[in-house]
């Protein structure tokens, strides 16, 4: 999409939101080479901070190929906000409803018309501690495979110092967004396999790791070697929990019949000296 497409909704966006980027921010950004001048293209970015959509969209919008993300649809229904989101296009998400394969539809159709589509594949803040990427969803990949269009991994960390998940904003010092956007991911072994839930998963695994890779080099320092898993963690804290729940009924269970309480027993012994 050239900068003359962008339209009127981005271009007021960005009247609004970038002085005060600029203002309040430092900027460290690489890559953009790598976004495709023309064609429809993917981007998968990571989220560590309720700020990085503004980070990417900022950079995203200086390539002249303004993204369209995914989000709940509940963002489209009232005031500025939703109009702002219907007007720049973006793709309402349908959770648990009938309308739950409308989203997948819409990106195959935006990126068949020549734009860039956005996803975020852990679909949420990542909850691993160090705020690496965890886990991702199979949405991308299964966009990626339906259309062949090039994917491009995108890194972005500093966003986090200024609001860290779920904390306080820490606007000052100024702090540094970082953005560096990779070539597009290889996926040619890929091609022409149907997309069943193991392949999607390999593809999801190849894009987490492309963008965990960009990430590590923003960063400095390597990644864990086991990708943080929100599915498995749960699953470990219900085992635990029902396994110290057993524990104590069994504790419960096992106690002499006649057992009393020490603090009724010291009741009881008063009452008998008066």
């Amino acid at each position: 999409m050239s900068r003359h497409r962008i339209g009127f909704w981005y271009r007021l966006a960005a009247a609004i939101c970038k002085p005060p980027l600029v203002v309040l921010f430092k900027r460290d950004w690489r890559g953009m080479e790598n976004m495709p001048a023309d064609g429809g293209f993917i981007t998968v970015v990571n989220h560590n901070s309720y700020l990085d959509p503004l980070s990417y969209a900022h950079f995203q919008y200086n390539t002249g190929r303004v993204p369209r993300f995914l989000a709940k649809d509940g963002l489209f229904k009232k005031g500025f906000v939703g109009s702002f989101m219907r007007g720049t296009g973006q793709i309402p998400v349908y959770r648990e409803s009938t309308d739950a394969a409308k989203a997948f539809r819409e990106a195959v159709a935006a990126i068949d018309g020549g734009e860039c589509v956005a996803f975020y594949p852990e679909g949420t803040l990542t909850r691993d501690p160090d705020l690496w990427p965890m886990t991702g969803k199979t949405g991308a990949a299964r966009v990626a495979l339906e259309t062949g269009a090039p994917v491009i991994p995108v890194a972005q960390w500093g966003a986090n110092h200024a609001l860290p998940p779920y904390g306080k904003p820490k606007l000052f010092p100024r702090k540094t967004f970082r953005v560096l956007a990779g070539p597009p991911v290889d996926l040619s072994a890929f091609a022409g396999m149907e997309p069943t839930p193991e392949v999607l998963k390999q593809v999801t695994d190849v894009l987490m790791n492309a963008v965990t890779g960009l990430l590590e080099e923003l960063r400095g320092e390597k990644a864990p070697a086991e990708r943080y898993d929100p599915v498995k963690v749960r699953a470990e804290q219900r085992r635990r929990s029902a396994a110290a729940r057993k524990k104590a009924d069994g504790t419960a269970a096992t106690a002499p019949a006649g057992a009393v309480d020490s603090s009724d027993s010291s009741d009881e012994q008063g009452k008998e000296s008066k």
